[in-house]
């Protein structure tokens, strides 16, 4: 943890976390990370205590499609990860132009990896020490490795390279899953059994696996397409960090989005979008998402000066990595009983959505006391 000295937040617009970053990019991650610690199960108690059209369909897009396809909830993971190439031209890049010295960067880069796999290692219960129940791969197992590599990237090569570098990592991954047979089922299929990723996890990966039973969700070889994944977010981040006017820029993330959906679309044809084996027509279809609610987010309080609405959302961006691991270990909803346990009996259907939402807010709470206290989980 890292503090500093109270600042102000209430009744202010939300300013950067750091010199010179971007109002839009802690709400952005905020708001995604808003429905992996609550806001998911809002969405179904709502359903639950009023079932209609509107909310079935929003219940349906926070569960993850079995396979094929795509869902809201498909785009949490990506987003995220996006979102952590976005950062590095404004922290990493930033710093190389100033003559940081590379050897530290490399050093920081390392140890934050380092520190992300033990934190996820930790997530999956490292300290039960059931070590053969371990379960090795997991989300921040995969968030540190597309952060190392899109590192090592944008530290070696210019924008243009690391261009090159994006669809050569989609292409590669591509051919490799087209053209490497797999023993039982042959060259280029697509099926939850007979993919390439799910035979390399079978043997080469101890179980358990997640989220389906013949490979992991975040599998060994799936990790490539990953990191193509962050550096879509790189790139975004050069293009912000550029001297055209901020209309255009966001102009210009519109473009990049739909023509990234598009892409994706011709190429699910061939390679299908699959979030299970993170296919790159998934990596371009959840980019383009990506693309264009980072459009929005920047384009309404970058461009437009609408910042204040966004301050829910920047609490919990701020502190991303502890929200994350709070919310595996806690269960919020526990503490915000002791507020609103006596109202029980009148709340009916209602009551587990009331808890979650009572569950949520407690959690907020915590988080904008360590954001007003400036104490932020850094690695």
């Amino acid at each position: 943890m890292t503090s500093a000295k109270p600042a102000r937040a209430t009744g202010a617009k939300p300013q950067a976390a750091a010199a010179g970053r971007i109002a839009s990019i802690d709400a952005l991650r905020g708001f995604d990370m808003l429905w992996i610690s609550g806001g998911d199960e809002l969405i179904h108690s709502l359903h639950r205590a009023h079932p209609s059209a509107a909310t079935a369909f929003l219940s349906t897009q926070f569960e993850h499609v079995e396979w094929a396809g795509f869902h809201f909830y498909d785009l949490i993971f990506p987003l995220f990860v996006f979102v952590v190439g976005l950062v590095l031209p404004f922290s990493l890049t930033r710093r190389l132009e100033a003559g940081g010295d590379r050897r530290q960067l490399y050093l920081h880069a390392a140890r934050r990896l380092g520190i992300l796999l033990l934190f996820g290692l930790l997530y999956n219960g490292l300290l039960d020490f059931n070590f053969h129940d371990l379960r090795l791969a997991g989300v921040l197992q995969r968030i540190a490795i597309a952060y190392f590599f899109a590192t090592l990237l944008t530290m070696n090569l210019t924008i243009r390279g690391q261009l090159i570098a994006t669809a050569a990592i989609l292409l590669g991954y591509w051919a490799i899953m087209a053209l490497v047979p797999v023993p039982g089922f042959g060259a280029g299929v697509y099926t939850p059994q007979g993919n390439l990723a799910a035979y390399l996890d079978q043997r080469l990966l101890p179980r358990p696996f997640c989220c389906y039973s013949f490979g992991d969700n975040e599998g060994l070889i799936s990790n490539i397409p990953a990191i193509a994944t962050c550096m879509m977010g790189v790139l975004a981040g050069h293009w912000l960090r550029s001297d055209r006017s901020r209309n255009r820029k966001a102009a210009g993330l519109v473009a990049a989005g739909v023509a990234s959906l598009a892409v994706a679309l011709l190429w699910s044809l061939k390679f299908p979008i699959v979030k299970n084996i993170w296919s790159s027509s998934f990596v371009l279809y959840a980019g383009g998402w990506s693309l264009l609610l980072l459009a929005l987010f920047y384009y309404v309080m970058d461009v437009r000066g609408y910042q204040r609405w966004a301050f829910f959302f920047v609490v919990i961006g701020a502190n991303s990595i502890a929200v994350y691991l709070a919310h595996r270990f806690f269960d919020f909803r526990i503490v915000g009983d002791v507020f609103i346990h006596g109202l029980f009996r009148y709340m009916g259907v209602w009551r587990p959505f009331i808890r979650q939402a009572a569950g949520v807010a407690v959690s907020w709470c915590l988080f904008w006391y360590l954001y007003r206290r400036r104490i932020f989980l850094r690695v």
